[in-house]
């Protein structure tokens, strides 16, 4: 990959300030309409933010990370971007597209690179049902949510409530409840990233749930259908010692 311009997309935040007169200084910052890539300096929720608002310009992105883990950004390093980016090997993402109802019947849609999570939003647990296309997969999930995972974010929300890690080419989802008190044990499923997932929330009267698309919210929903949008592509760039396969593998790895 032959890239020539760039264009420098800098979070505002007291890791990142320091660097950006550095990488003016040093490059030109292209708009991103003509730039060959995206260099996002910043981390993982910068991230996803950046993506979705650039999509547009049909651009690969390579990330640097000046977050606190940056699963979806390469290390932080000013010397040879432009060879770094050529060298670099290309990821292509499809995300989640949530079609929300709400309480006041209005539709909404969202998107989602890491996961969907419905959530309870009072005191109360929330009360859910949910399909796989028109196989009930659970009659009634009594929680304080669950979250519907892509590959990509599998090793983020979802595992830190000990769902599983998905290979980035498994074509699959993870659907993980959040906080399970009825049934206590279930552990949730793994399904065809095919398949059209569908959840209703029981009780919206006393057990209101919001969803939450990345970092997109939307309180008091009704029902939710969640799919994988194949129409979208987002390409990111990784460095070939340090790829999101890779990344995926070792947490895989990992005891603790």
């Amino acid at each position: 990959m032959n890239i020539r311009k760039i264009h420098f997309v800098i979070d505002k935040t007291n890791k990142t300030k320091p660097y950006k007169k550095k990488l003016y200084k040093k490059y030109k910052n292209y708009s991103p309409s003509v730039s060959d890539a995206i260099v996002v300096l910043g981390g993982d929720g910068f991230m996803l933010q950046t993506l979705k608002k650039y999509y547009k310009y049909k651009k690969p992105f390579y990330g640097m990370n000046r977050g606190t883990f940056g699963f979806l950004m390469n290390k932080f390093n000013l010397q040879n971007i432009q060879k770094n980016i050529s060298r670099s090997k290309l990821v292509t993402i499809s995300p989640l597209e949530a079609k929300v109802i709400t309480k006041k019947n209005k539709i909404i849609s969202a998107f989602a690179i890491n996961d969907v999570s419905l959530l309870r939003q009072s005191k109360q647990t929330a009360s859910l049902q949910i399909f796989g296309g028109k196989k009930i997969i659970i009659k009634r999930l009594i929680s304080d949510g669950v979250i519907v995972s892509t590959p990509a974010g599998s090793t983020a929300y979802n595992l830190s409530v000990h769902g599983p890690i998905l290979s980035i080419n498994s074509k699959k989802l993870a659907v993980t409840p959040i906080s399970p008190f009825r049934p206590r044990r279930w552990k949730g499923k793994i399904l065809p990233s095919s398949t059209l997932i569908k959840i209703i929330n029981l009780n919206i009267k006393k057990r209101p749930v919001s969803l939450v698309a990345d970092n997109f919210e939307v309180r008091n929903i009704k029902n939710v259908k969640i799919n994988i949008n194949n129409s979208i592509k987002f390409k990111l760039l990784y460095n070939r010692n340090n790829s999101l396969t890779k990344k995926i593998k070792l947490e895989q790895r990992r005891s603790i």
